[in-house]
């Protein structure tokens, strides 16, 4: 679960790079933020569907 958390946050960051890239005008900034948001966003997606949430331990 930990695993998915950081790709998440990494997807978040990724998300407000891009926008604060698209702000400034900065494509090149825009284009590897875009690209770090599908690869990690796709990654925590993917591993939630794979692993599932946690159970709780009773």
């Amino acid at each position: 679960m930990g695993l998915v958390i950081i790709f998440i946050l990494v997807a978040l960051l990724a998300a407000y790079g891009s926008f604060t890239a698209l702000k400034n005008k900065n494509f090149l900034g825009v284009f590897f933020g875009v690209a770090s948001l599908a690869v990690f966003g796709w990654f925590a997606i993917m591993t939630l569907i794979e692993s599932g949430f946690p159970t709780g331990t009773h």
